[in-house]
């Protein structure tokens, strides 16, 4: 159902319910995702499954659908043969396969459009490192021309997520200064600091006193890291906090395959939500089961 306030009016009163992994979602459906466009390369060759995993989301209860232009890049498109008019209609088509599936349920649901970092597009793990050797400006350029591409697609959001690096949230703040839709800034992170090391607090403050930011967070990151994090983002900035973390498996970029059991345990989104957490979710390797249970738990109090 397409909503009828604001996500800023949302998160004012109720805390929402992100979806989880769109990744495993697909795999479970089927489709194959060994390509170094991942599942970015669905909007071309099968977008009705894209729409199809976003709807199992929202089927659980998710109020939030992250699009899957997390991989989607003109550069990796352009690798494929793909130009810049389709690849533009491609990351448009995300929001709009996001959408299709929120108009189906009859819950309000935003569509948030993913904007990953540039580790994503180079395929090799390098959003858990961050430290490109690409100077702000470089970021700034590559990130920009998405971001107009998907906000041309009206979202209600943009997720500026997964990001490793407190440089290149800076980047990603430039590049989606002025475009005219709220963002969020969500870092990965471990050892309770940035993937490339940086203290926390000092990452989250980047976005304090920003008006376009609705909400700043973490996600990608082993569960065990999200109370303090989620913690330390609210008391710098103030602002609402996303939570969405993977499930505490690794990821063998190598390998290109996860690694151990899971941790993530959606009674946990309790604390999240004492610490100032006001959309939770999950990311890599967490389900529509997981979402679901989730739900009813935040459904309950």
């Amino acid at each position: 159902m397409r909503p009828t306030r604001t996500l800023a009016e949302a998160l004012a009163r109720d805390v929402l319910v992100l979806d989880g992994g769109l990744s495993n979602q697909l795999e479970a459906q089927g489709c194959d995702l060994s390509d170094a466009l991942w599942s970015a390369r669905l909007l071309a060759d099968d977008p009705q499954q894209i729409e199809a995993a976003h709807a199992a989301y929202a089927r659980a209860g998710a109020q939030v659908l992250i699009t899957s232009s997390y991989q989607a890049t003109f550069e990796g498109f352009a690798r494929r043969g793909i130009g810049v008019d389709e690849a533009a209609r491609m990351l448009g088509r995300s929001v709009g396969l996001a959408r299709g599936a929120a108009d189906a349920v009859p819950h309000e649901v935003w569509v948030a459009a993913s904007v990953g970092p540039y580790g994503a597009m180079l395929a090799d793990g390098s959003e858990y490192r961050g430290r490109y050797g690409l100077t702000m400006r470089d970021l700034e350029r590559f990130h920009r021309p998405r971001i107009e591409a998907l906000v041309a697609a009206g979202p209600d959001v943009l997720a500026l997520e997964t990001v490793p690096d407190a440089d290149e949230a800076r980047a990603l703040l430039r590049a989606s200064e002025g475009c005219g839709v709220p963002v969020w800034l969500s870092y990965t992170v471990a050892g309770g600091r940035t993937r490339a090391g940086q203290d926390l607090a000092e990452a989250f403050a980047l976005a304090a006193g920003r008006d376009d930011v609705l909400a700043v967070g973490v996600n990608c990151c082993d569960p065990r890291e999200v109370a303090a994090a989620v913690g330390t983002a609210a008391a710098v900035t103030g602002k609402p906090v996303v939570a969405y973390p993977n499930s505490g498996e690794g990821w063998d970029a190598a390998e290109r395959r996860w690694q151990g059991g899971s941790a993530y345990d959606p009674a946990e989104a309790r604390i999240w939500r004492a610490r100032g957490a006001r959309i939770v979710g999950g990311c890599c390797r967490v389900g529509p089961e997981e979402i679901g249970a989730l739900a009813r738990l935040l459904r309950t109090g």
